[in-house]
């Protein structure tokens, strides 16, 4: 694990931490939408409830830091730093990895499909202000239907239905394995930016 959490970065944690008077509290790294462009790296309080079982530790002599599976590979060569400023001190966490993808067939299911999402799907429908996100991964008999969510000027759009069958889960099913199929559960009632009514 390449991760460096400099000894300001840690005092300061520390600090915060002290003051939360919650016996046993951490702190909590992970990165939200992993190898997309939207990736962000993300510092939490962790209470020792919030522990996920599978979380890697990094034990320091001030604070233990909980890292969630998922995210290492993001979190690479990340950087945890504290710099004192005339305003006080700002704390930034560097992540030159957080929007790299590293998808492969054995990465998690919802993490194939954003990624598809990411890098195929939403640059199409950019031209038209649209974009698609996903909501949830629901387990069938068969496999994963993924549930969507279009915005833009996708929402309200008359062809929306034709984008969904002949685009988005054509493509998603053809790429990602165990994905039976995906369903909308935007309300497409409301046209205020439909690219088409």
């Amino acid at each position: 694990m390449n991760i460096t959490v400099t000894e300001s970065a840690e005092i300061y944690l520390a600090d915060l931490l002290d003051k939360q008077d919650v016996e046993g509290i951490s702190v909590r790294m992970f990165v939200t939408q992993p190898g997309t462009p939207y990736a962000e790296t993300c510092l939490a309080y962790c209470k020792p409830e919030e522990v996920i079982e599978d979380d890697v530790i990094l034990e320091m002599s001030r604070l233990r830091f909980y890292f969630e599976k998922n995210s290492l590979p993001y979190l690479e060569e990340a950087t945890v730093d504290y710099a004192e400023d005339r305003m006080g001190g700002q704390l930034t966490i560097k992540a030159p990895n957080a929007k790299v993808p590293k998808v492969s067939t054995d990465s998690p299911l919802e993490e194939q499909v954003n990624y598809i999402l990411y890098t195929e799907i939403n640059p199409g429908l950019a031209s038209h202000g649209g974009e698609v996100s996903l909501v949830d991964l629901v387990e069938e008999d068969k496999g994963h239907v993924a549930i969507l969510k279009f915005g833009g000027g996708c929402q309200g759009c008359s062809a929306v239905d034709m984008t969904l069958k002949d685009g988005v889960e054509k493509t998603l099913l053809e790429k990602v394995n165990g994905l039976i199929g995906v369903r909308d559960e935007t309300d497409h009632t409301v046209t205020a930016n439909a690219y088409y009514r």
